[in-house]
C-alpha cells in the first residue's frame, strides 16, 4: 500500500457559488450551523478564523465515530476560488504524517457549478486505510450546506 495518496471527489451544486465561497472564505465558523455532522467549531489559537496563522478545532463526525482535529488555512486563492486545509493532531495525527483538505468552487460555462474536494494526505505506516470515510463526510456535509445555502 502507497504512504501517499490523493482522494477527491466533485459534488453538483444548486446554490449560488458564490455563497459557498463565501461560506469558507469568510464564514467558517458558520459551517456548524450547514452541516448535520460537524458538531462543534472554535478558534484554537489567532484572533481570527480566516487568518493563515489561525488554528481552529474541530469535532465532527466520521464513518458514525465523533473524532477530532485541528485546521489551519494552507493557501487561499480568490482568484480560482481554492482554499487549501491542513488538519493535523487529534484523532488525524495518530494515522497521517499529513492530511491536506483542499476546497474549490468550480464554475461551469454552461452555468452549472460545483464543489470539489480534494484530500491529499501521507500515511504514518502501510497498515493505514485511505481515508475512504472523510470522502463520504464530506460528500454529506456538501449535500446538507447546499440545502441551507439555497433557503438563506
Amino acid at each position: 500500500m502507497a504512504l501517499n495518496g490523493k482522494l477527491g471527489i466533485e459534488i453538483p451544486i444548486h446554490a449560488p457559488p458564490s455563497k459557498w465561497f463565501n461560506l469558507f472564505a469568510k464564514q467558517l465558523h458558520d459551517v456548524q450551523n450547514h452541516a448535520e455532522r460537524v458538531h462543534h467549531t472554535k478558534l484554537h489559537e489567532g484572533e481570527n478564523w480566516h487568518h493563515k496563522d489561525s488554528i481552529k478545532q474541530w469535532t465532527f463526525e466520521i464513518d458514525g465515530k465523533v473524532v477530532t482535529s485541528k485546521e489551519k488555512i494552507e493557501s487561499f486563492d480568490e482568484d480560482k476560488k481554492t482554499i487549501t486545509y491542513i488538519l493535523f493532531d487529534g484523532d488525524i495525527s495518530p494515522y497521517y504524517k499529513i492530511f491536506k483538505l483542499i476546497f474549490e468552487v468550480v464554475e461551469n460555462e454552461d452555468g452549472s457549478a460545483s464543489i470539489k474536494w480534494t484530500l491529499e494526505y501521507e500515511n504514518i505506516d502501510d497498515s493505514v486505510k485511505p481515508p475512504y470515510g472523510y470522502v463520504e463526510y464530506l460528500t454529506k456535509c456538501s449535500w446538507d450546506i447546499d440545502a441551507n445555502l439555497l433557503k438563506a
